[in-house]
């Protein structure tokens, strides 16, 4: 009866293996040391130098088939280890021919067979090995790797720009750039490191020729001396084993060497070395044909051998015509498919792909194009991708990746804002130049061109760079001109906040809460509100700047309250007051008190009697005059507190603020409208103005 063992238990010594890695590589360098130290037999000794070529042979096939060096990231610190085996080896193996005139079976083997047991032919191609090993891998490998790594680390700052770039214009995510930037240094420290690696191979050449001449001269000595031999039998013993322990070790240092130079000219394809060479080498069948027609010439030549050149004639002119085939093929496939792509371009279906639109994005005019060059000093894109980040952290919304573009119907210092394809605002900049605003101390007046800040269209001044000194000393706020389409992207980011969080980013931020919070998700979604209700309330947040980074506290204010109503406004309403510290926090002056004005009991009575259930909700519906009375007692109040350098916050009660903030937020979008409500327990309030309006006056 056989057994199957799951594939667990199969899999369990090589699972093994890689959880003791650590341990398997210091006992490896306990053993290499050990060989250095150590007497070693005859046995082990044959068993380790076989190990020997076989490690160099596993390298130098394993270089062939990686496509990067990164994928073999390991291999300097493996070619010190390597290098020290052979050392160990060539110390054990001189330390056996010496006392014992006998190094085991291999040794013998590669002095006798591999050589015909002439020394003298060892030497020549002890030295051949040698030469070529020395002079040409090793040099040509040493000098790839100082050129490879003095290149990699010059280009590292325009990689880096070039991620960040990619990561602004949304073409990859964070985690994508992230990866990239990982292995950009990754990159740099394998050629630094392939750098001083090579030296090891270059040594390690030195060495095995040093230890030759020691190893014959000793042996040489201690056969005469101490074991009675004639000079004709000391010099073909120890110089056998001597050339045959040289063979042996340097065969292995030759295969690790050339591993050496094809891991430093890696070229960084997606393919292997084999597919490299074979669609590069015969990519061109004329030239492969000239030479069948050399090697053709070749043969009426008076003294050459013609069979062998007709042999080759041949050969490369049957693979001249196949490839010459192929290639006719592959044109003929190339022009079919170009014409399929044409017929499916005309076609209906194909211009689906144009109806894709951006979340966000910015168009400027060819003037402007410097400020999103990073190579011309641009720090627009790095900007974007900070102003995302703070997004997130004041907001709790991850606002899409903003596309940035140059339109040439734009003028030349304009640039343009649209949300989903759709303008949104527009204002000009001008590279070089400064925008200078009075904040209100303002002591000179300014030679510039005279402007308004787009963001919230203060009065403003462009003016030169030699000018900003002279601003700021006489009281201007002054900044450049990224900071000034910074500034105006953040403002309609977080005015159209709401109008950027759609179903999909909403499904998002419950997958993340699900992660920390999954019982209220599973609770509310979706047996008792949709995913589209959860959007709304979010919506209603953010159309008031509201963050919603608390997103597990938004939840369970819906689930207490959702078995009540489900209106996605009076649920907004219960979800504000959760966050009631929160909001206070946001509005609060630089004493630490929230300064406002409040509504007039007897306005708030005319406006509660006005709302009315209607066919969208509840909605206030006032008398035009009552409208405009309203709005002009809240624009006194407004610049009241402006004036007093406090932002405006406008106090009522629960029952009619949200139809307050509908009312306003058109005609002063930045006004903040709090409920009694939501001002939390420790929180001071100083009212310092009332809203009254028909018989309150």
């Amino acid at each position: 009866m056989s057994v199957v063992l799951p594939q667990s238990r199969r899999q369990s010594a090589f699972g093994s293996l890689g959880q003791y890695s650590d341990v398997f590589i210091a006992f490896a360098a306990v053993v290499i040391v050990a060989m250095m130290i150590l007497p070693m037999p005859h046995w082990l000794l044959d068993v380790s130098l076989c190990a020997n070529i076989a490690l160099a042979l596993s390298i130098l096939l394993v270089a062939m088939y990686t496509a990067e060096p990164l994928q073999f990231s390991s291999f300097p610190s493996l070619l010190l280890l390597t290098t020290l085996f052979r050392l160990a080896l060539n110390i054990s193996a001189t330390r056996l021919i010496l006392l014992h005139a006998d190094a085991g079976t291999v040794i013998n083997a590669f002095g006798g067979v591999v050589v015909g047991g002439n020394y003298i032919v060892g030497i020549v191609v002890f030295i051949i090995i040698i030469v070529i090993q020395f002079v040409v891998i090793t040099n040509g490998a040493g000098r790839v790797a100082e050129v490879a790594a003095r290149f990699t680390l010059d280009a590292m700052p325009g990689k880096q720009m070039a991620i960040d770039a990619d990561l602004n214009a949304g073409i990859i995510d964070e985690t994508e750039a992230q990866r990239r930037r990982m292995e950009i240094a990754r990159e740099a420290d394998f050629y630094g490191a392939m750098d001083g690696a090579s030296k090891f191979v270059r040594g390690d050449a030195i060495a095995a020729i040093v230890m030759i001449i020691v190893n014959i001269l000793g042996g040489f000595a201690i056969g005469i001396v101490q074991k009675g031999m004639s000079l004709a039998q000391a010099l073909q013993t120890y110089t056998l084993l001597t050339v045959g322990e040289g063979l042996v070790t340097q065969i292995p240092a030759l295969l690790v060497s050339t591993a050496t130079g094809l891991m430093v000219t890696k070229n960084g394809s997606e393919r292997n070395l084999g597919h490299e060479l074979i669609s590069q080498v015969f990519s061109s069948p004329k030239a492969i044909a000239i030479t069948a027609s050399v090697f053709a010439a070749m043969v009426i030549v008076p003294g050459m051998p013609r069979v062998p050149l007709l042999i080759a004639a041949s050969v490369t002119g049957v693979v001249a015509y196949l490839l010459a085939q192929n290639q006719r093929f592959a044109e003929e496939e190339a022009k079919r498919r170009e014409a399929v792509e044409k017929e499916a371009v005309q076609a209906p279906e194909s211009m689906t792909t144009f109806l894709g639109v951006d979340p966000l994005s910015v168009e400027i005019g060819y003037g402007l194009i410097p400020l999103a060059d990073p190579k011309q000093g641009g720090e627009l894109l790095e900007r974007i991708t900070l102003l995302r980040k703070q997004a997130a952290l004041e907001l709790g919304l991850v606002v899409p990746a903003i596309r940035v573009r140059d339109n040439v119907q734009l003028g030349a210092n304009e640039y343009v804002v649209k949300l989903r394809g759709v303008e949104i605002s527009r204002g000009e900049a001008y590279v070089g130049q400064y925008l200078a605003m009075d904040p209100g101390g303002a002591t000179e007046k300014l030679n510039g061109v005279p402007t308004h800040e787009p963001a919230f269209g203060l009065p403003a001044t462009w003016i030169s760079e030699t000018q900003r000194t002279f601003a700021e000393i006489a009281g201007y706020t002054v900044v450049d001109s990224t900071t000034v389409i910074i500034t105006h992207l953040g403002e309609l980011i977080r005015r159209h906040a709401a109008d950027l969080l759609t179903r999909q980013e909403t499904q998002e931020i419950l997958d993340a809460a699900r992660e920390t919070a999954p019982a209220v998700v599973n609770e509310l979604v979706p047996d008792v509100v949709g995913i589209g209700d959860i959007q709304k309330v979010l919506q209603n947040l953010l159309r008031e700047r509201v963050s919603i980074k608390d997103i597990v506290s938004i939840l369970e204010a819906i689930a207490d309250h959702a078995s009540l109503t489900k209106d996605t406004d009076i649920l907004t309403e219960y979800v504000r007051q959760r966050l009631a510290l929160a909001i206070c926090q946001q509005y609060k002056s630089s004493g630490g008190k929230i300064v406002a004005f409040a509504f007039h009991p007897s306005t708030e009575q005319i406006i509660a009697e006005n709302i009315k259930q209607t066919e969208l909700g509840l909605r206030l519906i006032l008398e035009p005059n009552l409208v405009r009375e309203l709005l002009s007692a809240i624009r006194d109040q407004i610049e009241a507190l402006s004036g007093c350098g406090y932002a405006p916050v406008a106090l009522c009660s629960p029952r009619i603020r949200m139809h307050v903030r509908r009312l306003v937020e058109h005609t002063f979008p930045t006004l903040a409208v709090l409920s009694y409500a939501e001002i939390a327990p420790n929180v001071d309030v100083e009212t310092r103005g009332m809203v009254k309006i028909g018989d309150a006056n």
